[in-house]
């Protein structure tokens, strides 16, 4: 199991290590009272969108992952040699180390979602811990190196690389790689650290904009709001407020988010540094700045295609030209080219993974991967022919006030009084962020994804408004002459919000008791084994519906979080994330393993384990039907190799026996 001490150690190098060239940079790009704060942000993004195709081509080893993080040191300390921009800010008021200590206890909640709750006889989990399978992809990288294979199926001898959005992985799988530590440790450890430095981030904006290091704390307290579902739930007695309201579908604020997406969480904070950098380059032009403005969007990219590719594109469609409009008509002509240089090099570093985007749509066989649509929120009490009208403007007087109580009204009026202000530099950047909020909530709003069973564009594209209207609400506690309307609307909202948001960490904390927590504990002893018998590079085929209870979708957890080997095919839920496959392949594939380990088998589907999938090693159960009525001890294409009476059956293909070790 994944150990807390470990996952500690794998927090504190990781704010330390992308703070130092973070700092590094922004004291000679930024204001001071950003240089701090938007450090492990920048220093994230930075690093890893620069040390990626390094050791792509020079290798994915200890050595080679040492030397180039000692070289980013030495160039960092080196850095301080050369004097810091002027400001002309040095009067200008901080983040107190009272809101970094905060921000540092409030990213507690997220992680601890992640962190297993043991006990004598079981070992329990929380929900968000279904989006953390994908530690199967960190497991791999730190494994089996770059570029990355698919983790959770095999292919049918064909290519076999993951095509997913893996840039904040690939950063946990060098923790791992340099700490000695696991993926699950490594990805406990940057849930935190991409919690805390969102949190940094937003703080160190709002001081800026307002001028007060106050608003450091206001942040804090914003980013803990949960929902109003709670809250109406408890006077009107249904959580989903159905039949009024369509069920939720995890449309939420930063504190849910945070603790289930921590790759679209640092993309949304990737996008608003680039924001931030598009609003400096249009008032100052430099190389230093648009080379960071270009490493920034590539990291966002390389981590959410929908956060940093398709919302990110479309507030820059918006917050561009007025950039420009705003500027001294004798350098728009400038700052545009600088800006069109800026996206076409963008392109060129994130090609292989527009690629992959790309290859994902055509073997899925889905012509249209987004789709023109609205956000679904109201439900059946409402007739279907007035129901899609009505959830036009339902989305944004019903669903944003519930879900983001604190920060969307509260948001929409500071920017509102901010964006009259065209006084000092802070206030060039508003029209940026306020584009960004926009084009967020309208993304959200009107587009649809159809790549999965969710609109997951919907659900991420509203992370970086969320970050923008908590950074205009703090900011707005200090805006005379409306702080205080400003300030009641976003307190009625957090106090309102507070049950929700102390069920949530209760439930991150505490975690989900199910059936099949006592069967998980008994796991770690199992996968050992296994390991013995399969070489890093072998893929592995277990029951996709084992212990499928852990979760709230039936996914092979289990597999994902201990395994560290590759699955021939690790089930419908993972395979729909991370394999490039049709529905109808997906479907069939899932139904012949499905088969195989219920023990309706028949010997063309063992075969296919064997030959098509190469299943380089099988795991059986006394839960699976086939402990019983087993096909693979009949079968001519595997051996047992090991059985543990009444625990389990280790079967290695008979092709593969000198995979063992």
């Amino acid at each position: 199991m994944a150990s807390s001490i470990n996952a500690v150690l794998c927090a504190l190098a990781a704010i330390a290590f992308w703070t130092l060239p973070g700092f590094a940079l922004g004291r000679l790009l930024l204001p001071r009272v950003l240089a701090l704060s938007i450090a492990p942000v920048l220093g994230w993004c930075v690093y890893n969108a620069a040390a990626l195709p390094i050791l792509v081509v020079v290798g994915f080893a200890p050595l080679a992952v040492t030397i180039v993080a000692v070289s980013c040191v030495i160039i960092s300390l080196g850095s301080f040699a050369l004097p810091a921009l002027p400001q002309g800010d040095e009067a200008a008021p901080l983040v107190p180390p009272a809101a970094y200590l905060g921000a540092a206890v409030l990213a507690l909640a997220p992680a601890a979602a992640i962190l297993p709750k043991i006990s004598p006889d079981a070992v329990l989990l929380a929900d968000p811990i279904f989006d953390h399978s994908k530690i199967a992809i960190i497991d791999a990288m730190a494994r089996q190196g770059l570029p990355p294979i698919d983790p959770v199926f095999g292919g049918e001898a064909g290519d076999s690389r993951l095509v997913y959005y893996y840039l904040w992985h690939f950063s946990a799988a060098q923790m791992a790689l340099l700490l000695r530590i696991s993926g699950w440790e490594a990805d406990i450890g940057l849930t935190w650290f991409t919690a805390f430095s969102s949190l940094c981030l937003m703080m160190g904006l709002a001081v800026w904009l307002a001028k007060r290091s106050s608003a450091a704390l206001v942040v804090v307290l914003l980013a803990a709001a949960g929902s109003l579902r709670w809250t109406l739930g408890f006077l009107f007695g249904s959580y989903q407020l159905t039949p009024v309201l369509a069920p939720s579908t995890g449309f939420a604020g930063w504190l849910f988010q945070a603790a289930w997406v921590p790759q679209h969480m640092m993309s949304a904070s990737c996008v608003v540094a680039a924001i931030l950098f598009m609003a400096r380059f249009a008032e100052r032009q430099s190389m230093a700045l648009l080379s960071v403005l270009v490493l920034a969007v590539v990291a966002g990219f390389e981590s959410s295609t929908y956060v940093g590719g398709v919302t990110f594109a479309v507030a820059t469609l918006i917050a561009g030209p007025l950039l420009l409009a705003a500027a001294d008509p004798t350098r728009r002509l400038r700052i545009a080219i600088g800006l069109a240089a800026a996206a076409l090099l963008v392109l060129c570093l994130v090609s292989p993974f527009l690629v992959d985007q790309f290859r994902v749509v055509a073997e899925r066989g889905d012509a249209r991967p987004i789709l023109l649509s609205h956000f679904p929120v109201l439900g059946p009490a409402f007739p279907d022919a007035i129901r899609r009208v009505l959830d036009l403007p339902a989305y944004w007087l019903i669903l944003l006030p519930i879900e983001l109580p604190a920060s969307y009204v509260a948001g929409a009026m500071a920017f509102a009084v901010l964006l009259r202000k065209r006084v000092s530099a802070p206030d060039r950047c508003v029209p940026a962020l306020a584009c960004l909020a926009g084009a967020g909530l309208s993304v959200s709003w009107l587009l649809v994804s159809t790549l999965g069973d969710n609109n997951d564009l919907a659900l991420r594209a509203v992370l970086p408004a969320t970050m923008a209207l908590i950074v205009a609400a703090a900011a707005g506690f200090t805006l005379r002459p409306s702080r205080r309307v400003i300030a009641a609307a976003a307190a009625g909202g957090l106090v309102l919000s507070v049950p929700d948001s102390i069920a949530m960490v209760r439930w991150n904390v505490v975690g989900t008791a199910n059936a099949d927590a006592g069967a998980f504990a008994q796991t770690p002893e199992m996968w050992t084994q296994v390991r013995r018998y399969a070489s890093p590079a072998a893929r592995v085929a277990n029951n996709p519906l084992y212990l499928q209870d852990l979760t709230p979708w039936p996914a092979n957890m289990s597999w994902a979080l201990l395994a560290n080997r590759s699955s021939c095919f690790a089930g419908r839920e993972l395979a729909l994330a991370l394999a490039p496959l049709s529905q109808s392949r997906r479907e069939t594939i899932n139904a012949q393993f499905t088969r195989a380990f219920a023990g309706h088998a028949s010997a063309q589907d063992i075969d296919d384990l064997a030959r098509k999938y190469s299943c380089d090693v099988v795991v059986l159960v006394p839960q699976d039907g086939a402990w019983r009525r087993d096909p693979f001890a009949a079968s001519a294409d595997y051996q047992l190799a090991e059985e543990r009476a009444g625990r389990w059956r280790i079967y290695l293909r008979t092709t593969a026996a000198g995979c063992c070790r």
